[in-house]
C-alpha cells in the first residue's frame, strides 16, 4: 500500500513539476520539449503527447526484451494525465504571464518538484519508465555504456522537439546539469532513511546515467 501511494505521489509531483517548467516559459526537459513540440503539430495536448510518446518507448522497450512492470505502465500513462490536469487549474495556467523573477522560481520548483517526484516513483520499485527501459534494453543490445544510449536518445528527443518548435531555453541546460544529480540525492538520502528500496531496473536507469526521465 505504501509503495502505491509513493508511486502515484511521485507521478504526481512529476506531472506537477512538468507543468511549473512550462508555465516558466524558460525552456523544458528534452523530452517535454519533444512532447511540446508534437502537440503544437497534432491535436493532442502536451499531456496526451507525452501519454502517446511513452507508449511507443514502452512498446519499443518491450520488443527489444524488457517488459514493462506497473511501474512502467503508470508512469506512461499517468504523468501525461497529471500534467494536463494540472494545466487546467486555473492559476496554475495564469503562471506563464507573471514577472521574470516568479517564472524563474517556477522553474528552481520544477526541477526540484522533478528530483522529489522521481525519488518517490523509483523508490516504490515498480520498474523504471518507459523512456528508461528502452534505454536499458538497447545499452544492453548494442553493449554502450548507460550514459551513452541515455545521451543519444535524449539530444535526439531534443532535437526533434527544437526543429518542431519545443521550448529550449536555460530551463533546458540547467536541468541538464542539475536534476540528475538532484535525483541521486534525493534517493541516497530515501535509501538512508529506508524510504526506498534498491531496484536493479529503477536505480540503475537513473543512477549510472545521471538523470531522470518523465
Amino acid at each position: 500500500m505504501i509503495r502505491s501511494v509513493s508511486l502515484l505521489a511521485g507521478l504526481a509531483v512529476i506531472g506537477l513539476a512538468i507543468a511549473a517548467l512550462l508555465e516558466s516559459h524558460l525552456g523544458l526537459l528534452p523530452w517535454d520539449v519533444l512532447h511540446q513540440g508534437i502537440a503544437g503539430h497534432t491535436p493532442l495536448t502536451i499531456g496526451q503527447a507525452n501519454v502517446a510518446v511513452a507508449l511507443v518507448m514502452l512498446a519499443v522497450a518491450w520488443m527489444l526484451g524488457q517488459p514493462p512492470g506497473l511501474g512502467t505502465v503508470s508512469n506512461a500513462i499517468l504523468i501525461g494525465v497529471f500534467v494536463d490536469a494540472f494545466l487546467r487549474v486555473e492559476w496554475i495556467d495564469s503562471l506563464s504571464t507573471q514577472a521574470l523573477p516568479i517564472r524563474a522560481a517556477l522553474l528552481v520548483a520544477g526541477l526540484a518538484g522533478f528530483a522529489i517526484g522521481s525519488t518517490l516513483y523509483i523508490g516504490a520499485s515498480f520498474g523504471a519508465g518507459p523512456r528508461d527501459s528502452t534505454m536499458l534494453a538497447l545499452s544492453r543490445r548494442t553493449g554502450l555504456r548507460i550514459a551513452a544510449v541515455r545521451a543519444s536518445i535524449e539530444l535526439t528527443a531534443l532535437a526533434i522537439g527544437w526543429a518542431l518548435g519545443g521550448t529550449v531555453g536555460v530551463g533546458t541546460a540547467v536541468s541538464a546539469l542539475l536534476v540528475g544529480p538532484a535525483v541521486e540525492a534525493g534517493f541516497w538520502c530515501a535509501l538512508r532513511l529506508r524510504i526506498a528500496t534498491p531496484t536493479p531496473g529503477a536505480h540503475e536507469a537513473t543512477a549510472a546515467a545521471l538523470g531522470p526521465s518523465d
